[in-house]
């Protein structure tokens, strides 16, 4: 029954994007716009999306290392490849969060709680980081650009970071937690519930390194968000920066939309409707749409190579760090 509503749900939703697409766009005209695409350009973007994945795994850890769970940049960046082509499979990029968890897991047996509360709190943090960016872009976008209509979903975000944030990292709130215990129990949801709660608040002790995580992710956050302007700059769209910085974050949030494949249509709709309040044609819009989105296609093929490389042609998948190779006879 949950199965054939959430099916139902994607399916509703994806239509109305599709359709307000459809409706808003010539597809003529987008092909063409597209095709004139400058190539600097979307090579630009191209470089300035696949640049962020390494400094991200060395961000990973950071937060691995301070639980005591020891990994290298190298394999780290290749799980975060991975989880990106499992991304574009699994509904929402949560599901490539999911097979970091469960790759990693597997590698540090044992170590689940920091490792899922690692990738969790990671997640968060760059969340919150988003959040600010679209904060002061909302500030100094005032009075430039007619963006006011994306401030109250914005404020519903910020909201809903900051109890987050108070939950998992208050020692006052852990204390009165414990009224939820017979729901999980009943829920039969007390097990992982715990093992995220205590990953995520294991990081109370360790203030520097999340200061740390914090100012690395803001640096990445504005490299994807310089990565959105040079697609739309690929594509005849001559914005300044400020509207990106606030239409990076919404989009990221976009796409956790549990209601899709990996935001696909609505991540489109939304570019179409967001810069169309800015007077941007929707041909064009959709078309920066899309090219991120062929971004996105870009940071899915060295983590596919690694899936056919492991699984079809027969290469180990990862071990347990320190473990001795099979022996064949």
């Amino acid at each position: 029954m949950r199965r054939g509503l959430r099916v139902a749900a994607t399916l509703v939703v994806s239509a109305l994007a599709v359709t307000y697409i459809v409706l808003k766009i010539d597809l003529g005209k987008t092909v063409d716009i597209l095709e004139s695409a400058s190539v600097p350009w979307v090579v630009a973007s191209a470089v300035l999306t696949l640049i962020t994945v390494p400094p991200m795994a060395w961000r990973w850890q950071q937060l691995l290392s301070v639980r005591g769970v020891h990994e290298g940049v190298p394999w780290l960046t290749r799980a975060y490849f991975v989880s990106y082509a499992w991304g574009q499979i699994l509904p929402t990029s949560v599901g490539g969060d999911a097979s970091r968890i469960i790759e990693t897991v597997r590698r540090h047996p044992g170590q689940g709680t920091p490792i899922t509360g690692s990738v969790l709190l990671e997640r968060a943090l760059g969340g919150a980081v988003t959040l600010l960016l679209a904060g002061v872009g909302f500030l100094l976008a005032l009075g430039r650009y007619p963006i006011g209509a994306y401030v109250w979903p914005e404020a519903i975000f910020v909201a809903g970071t900051i109890v987050a944030g108070i939950v998992f990292f208050s020692r006052a709130v852990r204390r009165r937690l414990a009224f939820m215990l017979p729901v999980a129990q009943r829920f039969r949801v007390e097990r992982p519930a715990r093992a995220v709660y205590e990953g995520i608040h294991g990081y109370r002790d360790h203030p520097g390194t999340l200061l740390l995580v914090c100012a690395v992710s803001v640096v990445l956050q504005l490299t994807r968000v310089l990565a959105i302007y040079a697609s739309g700059r690929a594509v005849g769209i001559h914005l300044s920066v400020l509207p990106y910085i606030v239409l990076g974050p919404l989009l990221f949030l976009v796409m956790l939309v549990p209601f899709t494949v990996n935001g696909l249509g609505v991540r489109e709709a939304f570019f179409v409707s967001f810069l169309g309040n800015l007077g941007v044609d929707p041909d064009a819009a959709f078309a920066c749409g899309f090219l991120f989105f062929v971004m996105t296609i870009l940071l899915v093929l060295p983590g596919l190579a690694v899936i056919l490389w492991e699984q079809v042609f027969g290469r180990p998948a990862s071990r347990p760090k320190g473990a001795m190779p099979e022996q064949s006879g």
